[in-house]
This record gives C-alpha cells, sequence and structure tokens, in this order.
C-alpha cells in the first residue's frame, strides 16, 4: 500500500500546521478529518484556573468548597494485540489518599493510530468511564481528573492538544497531564531536562519547561527526594500550570502522583486478565 509523507499542510487558510508524518493513502482523508475536530476542540480550551472548588491549602474564598474527590485515567494495551485495550478510572479522596471508586473496561478498539492523534484512540474509552460515573450520579464524581499523558506538552508544538486536553474539553473537567516521559518540543529534550534539574539549586525540584520559542509547555518536577527521573505536568483544561503544579505536589508519595499510580497498579494488575 502506498503511503504519503505531509509536510507544510495548510489548515483553515490563515494557519499553517508544519507536520512531517507517513501515512497510510487510504488514512488521509481521516487524516484531515481529525486536523478539523482537534482544531475546532482547541477553540474550547481554557488554559487558566477555572473551578468551583479550592485548594486545601489555600485561603477560604467565599463558599467554594474545597478540591476532595481527584481523578485518574489511563488506558493500556494488550502485549499480544495491540488492537484490545483496557482504560481504567480511579478516583482518591484528597483528604485520605484512599480510592474511592474505580472502574475499568477491556476494548477492542477499531480507530486507527496515528502520530501526534494519539487522543481519538485513546479518548472515547475514557470518557465512556467518566459518563457512566456521571449518569449515575455518583457522589464521588471526580473534580479534577488526571491524565497518563500529556496536555499543551506536545509533539505537534504550537497545534498542541494532548490526551488530557480532548478529555478535558469533551468532558468539561479541570485536567492535569502528567507524563513519565518528554517527547522532543520546541528543541527541549529529556535528557536535557534532566540535566538541567540536577544542576538547579531549587528545593521545590519544579523546572519549567520553557522551549527555544520562549514558550512555557510545562513544568518538570522531581517528586520525591534523590529521584533523578522527573515527572511531567502540563495543562489539560481549565487549568493554570501554578495550580497543577501544586495539585500535583499534593497528591505524590512516590515518583508520579497518587491518582496516576493507582490506576497504572489496576491496569497493570488487569493485562493478566486478557
Amino acid at each position: 500500500m502506498g503511503q504519503l509523507i505531509i509536510e507544510d499542510v495548510k489548515f483553515f487558510a490563515s494557519v499553517v500546521i508544519y507536520v512531517h508524518v507517513k501515512i497510510e493513502s487510504l488514512q488521509v482523508g481521516y487524516f484531515f478529518t481529525q486536523l478539523r475536530v482537534q482544531d475546532s476542540l482547541k477553540g474550547k480550551l481554557i488554559t487558566e484556573d477555572d473551578f468551583k472548588w479550592r485548594l486545601p491549602t489555600r485561603e477560604k474564598e467565599g463558599s467554594c468548597e474545597i478540591l476532595k474527590y481527584v481523578g485518574g485515567v489511563d488506558l493500556s494495551f494488550s502485549k499480544d494485540d495491540s488492537s484490545i485495550a483496557c482504560g481504567t478510572l480511579v478516583v482518591l479522596d484528597l483528604t485520605t489518599h484512599k480510592v474511592v471508586y474505580e472502574d475499568s473496561s477491556i476494548v477492542r478498539l477499531h480507530i486507527p493510530y496515528l502520530p501526534g492523534f494519539l487522543a481519538f484512540r485513546e479518548a472515547p474509552v475514557l470518557l465512556e468511564l467518566l459518563d457512566k460515573m456521571k449518569n449515575n450520579a455518583h457522589c464521588f464524581y471526580p473534580q479534577l481528573l488526571m491524565v497518563d499523558g500529556n496536555g499543551l506538552l506536545h509533539p505537534r508544538g504550537k497545534f498542541c492538544f494532548g490526551l488530557a486536553c480532548h478529555i478535558g474539553v469533551l468532558a468539561d473537567l479541570p485536567t492535569v497531564g502528567v507524563g513519565k516521559n518528554l517527547h522532543h518540543v520546541d528543541g527541549l529534550t529529556q535528557s536535557t531536562v534532566r540535566e538541567l534539574l540536577q544542576a538547579a539549586d531549587s528545593p521545590e525540584n519544579v523546572l519549567p519547561l520553557i522551549g527555544h520559542s520562549g514558550c512555557t509547555w510545562g513544568a518538570a518536577m522531581r517528586s520525591s527526594e534523590g529521584s533523578l527521573k522527573p515527572i511531567f505536568i502540563s495543562v489539560g483544561h481549565r487549568i493554570s500550570l501554578a495550580t497543577a503544579i501544586e495539585i500535583v505536589r499534593m497528591t505524590c508519595r512516590f515518583r508520579v502522583p497518587e491518582p496516576i499510580r493507582q490506576v497504572s497498579v489496576r491496569t497493570f494488575s488487569q493485562s493478566f486478565c486478557w
């Protein structure tokens, strides 16, 4: 089957998207459909604090409720069949760090994977778990959601719109992207960031991820003392980077924040049942 290399794609006349990706010729139409949908969703993205709760560490503001229920979502794939995946949702009580809700779903994915458009393949499974909980009017429905993946910190650079953004906009939830690895973005590399963190004399162990363009894409954080492996925090939707960092720090007992760690444990254990 033939392949097409798409470069310097002009999109919506006034915007030029710079991509270089090989796709099967039969997927070309699907590729452009994803571009249009993603651009439409990005128009609804909010990258500042937009919620009705407050952090326990902040002074009381009016009648705002305290952030208590923080969710985590992740998708893992079968080692034998990459079209079979397990989506998992957990919700933690922030006051006790205990899991108060969990659900998972094993599905067969029919949407093809294209580089830079992972959310179109993974988000529907995770959104269905959220919808199920919301439709049941569950009392533990998360006030904020952590996504194992990226938000604004995305390989497509200034046209960034990662899984955390995608889910946040469609679920209308504040979301935070928490990645374990850093993709090359705007001159940022994982090895360079690690070197900068090691050299930094900062008790907070947080490094803003500022690219060659001067844009701040997120932050790298060593969440446990002595750790040489940072996690990568980025804005998903309806939250600022500063608040996202504060919440991640509040929920870290180990390298990754507890909602992400708990969901990873469950997706890993589920993989043995496939």
